[in-house]
């Protein structure tokens, strides 16, 4: 069992302690910095008075991209099966005729 780190992340100027396994800590720092990018990005763009309100507004942001990943890969694995098929087909085609 390997030993658990303990580290501090920061978002949107609070810190939070974490128990980790050192396999997670470059990507919840990674998710961090991204997370306060994002912040920036929306308090430069928008009218926002509340942290709160920005911090859904990235939670959202993450969610949609997160989502849409998902469908694009099960479009992609759709469109897979269906030219697999298409070719098993035509292959199946060729050694009746043959």
């Amino acid at each position: 069992m390997s030993e658990k780190l303990k580290i501090k992340i920061s978002i949107a100027d609070r810190v939070y302690p974490l128990t980790v396994d050192p396999s997670q800590e470059e990507g919840l720092r990674s998710a961090s910095r991204k997370i306060d990018a994002m912040i920036k990005q929306f308090e430069q763009n928008y009218a926002v008075r509340d942290k709160q309100d920005v911090l859904a507004m990235c939670a959202l942001q993450f969610a949609a991209q997160s989502e849409q990943k998902q469908i694009d890969k099960n479009n992609l694995e759709e469109s897979t099966k269906q030219k697999l098929q298409e070719l098993n087909d035509l292959l199946g085609d060729y050694l009746e005729n043959k």
